[in-house]
């Protein structure tokens, strides 16, 4: 061996390195809480309790349409786009439709005349996985574990159906928002 070669670090001294470098034992990671809010949410909605969920973060944003005619046949024309619609929650006192689109898409949402996407701080009730039929909030399109509704074939259903009544007037007086 060359008095230049380096000298490998031992299997203690890498250990020692991953232990130090890994913080205090009781110090628990930064996204745990997250990640423990989203395990008790789920079980919430598994054991069939309504549950509050906050938007954003890795879960889903959310994009408000009204409840009519053409909102049910852009969830029909997203059905044939994506082999069967992503999530939609119907709230019949409201009369919206939420639609549980990508997290993130409401940084990138565009404004959109018929339509409107929130995340955080924002925070929405997820119906039971069982409640398909009102009263209460319920599953227009059940939640699927492998799917989210994409932002841009929505986007282009909503411009081309223009679901009434929008929700901007009626969301914009719900958060206090003034013009």
């Amino acid at each position: 061996m060359s008095a230049t070669a380096a000298v490998l670090p031992t299997g203690t001294e890498i250990m020692q390195h991953l232990v130090q470098s890994a913080g205090a034992a009781r110090e628990p990671a930064a996204d745990m809480a997250d990640l423990a809010e989203v395990i008790r949410t789920l079980m919430a909605v598994e054991a069939r309790r309504d549950t509050r969920v906050r938007l954003g973060g890795n879960l889903f944003d959310v994009v408000i349409t009204g409840s009519c005619p053409e909102a049910y046949a852009a969830v029909a024309l997203m059905d044939k786009i994506q082999g069967g619609c992503g999530p939609v929650i119907e709230d019949p006192e409201s009369g919206w439709l939420y639609w549980l689109v990508p997290p993130g898409s409401a940084s990138q949402w565009a404004p959109h005349s018929h339509a409107v996407c929130l995340s955080a701080p924002h925070t929405i009730t997820l119906p039971t996985l069982h409640r398909t039929m009102p009263p209460g909030p319920y599953w227009h399109r059940p939640s699927a574990s492998d799917r989210l509704v994409p932002t841009g074939p929505l986007r282009e259903a909503l411009a081309q159906l223009r679901p009434e009544p929008t929700p901007h007037a009626a969301l914009a007086a719900r958060l206090g928002i003034t013009s």
